[in-house]
């Protein structure tokens, strides 16, 4: 069992700042960009010659602060290799992590009702952290769980900047829904409790965001990239990836 230091707190104290030494430079995130372009050309977002989804259900989370729009090129990639593919409702991903499930819940339950096959879940950032809870507290409903850039050893091991907006999203959920810091502990332990699905967790150590050793689990499939943290949704790497997890095959890295 891996778990965050801050656990029993459900978040760092007031005076932690993040991970203020020995990351990539948070300006290498102005790549995404030129990496969304580079797929967009690239003939792997055509789909030809990947292996087919034949109708397997995908739920799509997006990252903190993100909504569905952020999974969009994702979302269309998926459905043109025959996936069933829905996302999350989310407009902006920002709500303390157990009112996010429960609205995440009844949209896993219906989409694997649907189908009458268990759901594979692909969150990028902190929507790999809020699916591998889901998968944990659902396991029948759940067939494996992809994470994209997601801190699952150590959610707080993040650059400066994002930790500001945590704290700005602490104050959110503490004025207008009554609910501070201990509301994350549950969640917590459950983050850090074993993988009860397969869990892959696709990282770069470029990235400028979450520091890569965050996103590594002995009980996960780590795989690594190049690119920034939020062009981990639009990485040419990070699909050629996927095909090979979702379909069931060993990726070549």
């Amino acid at each position: 069992m891996v778990g965050s230091r801050f656990e029993e707190r459900g978040l760092p104290p007031l005076l932690y700042l993040g991970r203020t030494n020995g990351s990539p430079p948070v300006w290498l995130e102005s790549r995404a960009p030129l990496e969304q372009r580079r797929l967009l050309r690239h003939p792997i977002y055509t789909g030809q010659g990947l292996p087919r989804g034949g109708g397997q259900p995908v739920l799509l989370v997006p990252g903190f602060l993100g909504g569905d729009g952020s999974m969009a090129t994702l979302r269309d990639w998926l459905v043109r290799l025959g996936y069933r593919v829905e996302g999350s409702g989310l407009s902006c991903n920002i709500r303390y992590s157990e009112a996010v499930l429960e609205t995440l819940v009844p949209r896993l339950a219906a989409l694997q009702g649907q189908h009458g096959r268990p759901v594979t879940l692909i969150g990028h950032s902190r929507g790999g952290m809020l699916a591998k809870v889901l998968a944990h507290r659902h396991p029948d409903l759940v067939a494996r769980v992809v994470g994209l850039g997601s801190p699952f050893a150590e959610p707080f091991d993040v650059h400066p900047l994002t930790m500001a907006g945590v704290r700005v999203a602490q104050a959110i959920n503490t004025v207008y829904f009554r609910r501070g810091g201990e509301a994350e502990r549950g969640f917590l332990l459950d983050l850090a409790a074993p993988a009860s699905v397969p869990l892959t967790s696709i990282y770069s150590r470029s990235d400028g965001i979450v520091h890569w050793e965050a996103c590594l689990r002995t009980d996960a499939t780590c795989l690594e990239v190049q690119g920034s943290h939020v062009g981990l949704a639009v990485n040419v790497a990070v699909y050629s990836l996927l095909a090979a997890v979702l379909a069931g095959r060993r990726p070549r890295v």
